[in-house]
């Protein structure tokens, strides 16, 4: 099974990082060009533990649907969201902040197995792997652009709404 590890420094509080990567309309506009949106379950703000999603992209040349649970939370330094409903066989994502000197480490820890046996370990190797990995460094460069930034304000305040 595949894992991801990456580890992203951002120039920003711990809790700031942690409410930007659980944001809902923040997540949405790092995966705009994907046309992802949120269609059900939580579709704005702050998502919370035991809380669901359901978003709808395109990747990989087709309309996808893929349905989440926040499985596990401890407010301002961790996060885990498991897909419930979607493509993967598997996806489990960890989300980790660990505050430093001067910001925050942000670490994500994504397990995933596609679908279809054997077909699924080469495609996950010649491709997926590769795709996923682009995907989040995407995504967590929107954070930290976010976090700091100024717009972090209109994010959040949005949430809180």
């Amino acid at each position: 099974m595949p894992r991801i590890h990456l580890t992203t420094f951002i120039a920003a509080p711990s809790d700031r990082v942690f409410d930007l990567s659980r944001s809902i309309d923040l997540h949405s506009e790092s995966m705009k060009q994907y046309g992802e949106q949120a269609v059900s379950g939580v579709r704005f703000g702050l998502i919370e533990k035991d809380e669901t999603v359901t978003w709808k992209a395109r990747h990989l040349f087709k309309n996808r649907m893929l349905r989440a649970k926040i499985t596990e939370m401890k407010k301002k330094t961790m996060f885990v969201d498991e897909q419930i409903e979607g493509d993967f066989k598997m996806l489990k994502h960890e989300h980790h902040f660990k505050p430093c000197d001067n910001g925050t480490i942000m670490i994500d820890i994504i397990d995933f197995e596609a679908p279809f046996g054997a077909f699924g370990r080469v495609v996950n190797t010649l491709y997926l792997t590769r795709y996923m990995r682009r995907l989040i460094e995407e995504r967590n460069l929107v954070i930290k652009e976010y976090a700091e930034g100024e717009n972090w304000r209109g994010i959040l305040q949005k949430a809180s709404a």
